[in-house]
């Protein structure tokens, strides 16, 4: 009834501009369609009464692009074929073997990490609780192992306080000279202080060591990108941060944007990356059965 009730009104649409996005999987393809909302065209303000007839305004938009035929169009492979599903839980089952079995402090880090800029955590959210929380009661151990580990510490520290753990910002200050800066030897370690400037956004209020450190990461990090570095995927990462810091950014199109990032990453995890292109074209498959359904 309240489908039939809107139905009653006139229907108009902003005009869109729109592009495709592809990504592949054992010859197949999926698009996904990226929308832009333009302004609202310019309105007729005025309204006149000839012979007791109201003309109303009228704001000319132009037709939608999202029509029946249109939408009833889209293809929906991923969701109907069932082969993708078996594919997808059987890449889940190794992930979680990986996550229980990685005996490697920092390579645990890392694979949640990925996991979570893959847009995966979803599926593997009791695993990485249960790992976070032995790693923050073993913290103990970890800040004396890293504690010449820039990278290392910083990651720690973000993953931690994302998921609610308390970690004090002094496992900084061992990488601070006498004045509060960075220390010299770090200036080259772009990746450590990538993590450190990442890592700086989850500080709370009076925090002033990071808020320090966030700056003169930053600074550091910019000298990163005016230099020919051989590693892309850094440099990617490093510009992609400067732009918003990944706190700031929306899960769902992170990993649209980090799965293509990650493919040219040459220590890439290729259970991980083929999972991650799987489950996005699943999950955005359903949303459009969703669209052609409510529209039907």
């Amino acid at each position: 009834m309240a489908f039939s009730f809107f139905r009653s009104f006139p229907i108009s649409s902003f005009p869109v501009h729109s592009k495709s996005k592809r990504f592949s999987y054992d010859g197949s393809s999926f698009h996904r369609l990226i929308i832009s909302f333009a302004s609202q065209c310019e309105a007729t303000n005025k309204i006149s009464i000839e012979d007791d007839i109201v003309i109303r305004r009228s704001a000319n938009y132009d037709p939608s692009i999202w029509d029946y035929d249109y939408i009833q169009s889209l293809r929906n492979d991923f969701v109907q074929d069932e082969s993708y599903m078996e594919r997808a839980s059987k890449l889940k089952e190794e992930v979680r073997m990986m996550l229980e079995n990685e005996v490697d402090h920092l390579e645990k880090l890392e694979l949640i990490d990925t996991i979570q800029r893959l847009g995966l955590s979803y599926d593997f959210g009791d695993e990485i609780k249960k790992t976070l929380k032995n790693i923050s009661i073993d913290r103990s151990t970890t800040v004396a192992r890293d504690k010449d580990n820039l990278y290392a510490t910083a990651l720690e520290f973000r993953l931690l306080r994302q998921h609610g753990y308390k970690v004090n910002q002094d496992v900084f200050a061992c990488f601070m000279d006498d004045v509060g800066n960075i220390k010299a030897s770090l200036n080259q370690d772009y990746k450590g202080l990538l993590n450190l400037y990442e890592a700086s956004y989850h500080l709370l209020e009076g925090e002033t060591m990071l808020e320090n450190a966030r700056e003169l990461a930053a600074k550091l990090l910019k000298q990163c990108l005016k230099e020919n570095n051989d590693n892309q995927y850094l440099w990617m990462l490093v510009e992609h941060a400067l732009e918003l810091p990944l706190h700031w950014r929306i899960p769902r199109f992170e990993a649209g944007w980090f799965i293509d990032v990650y493919e040219k990453n040459k220590e890439k995890n290729p259970i991980l990356l083929e999972l991650a292109i799987l489950d996005y074209n699943i999950v955005q498959s359903m949303h459009q059965d969703d669209l052609r359904y409510v529209s039907a």
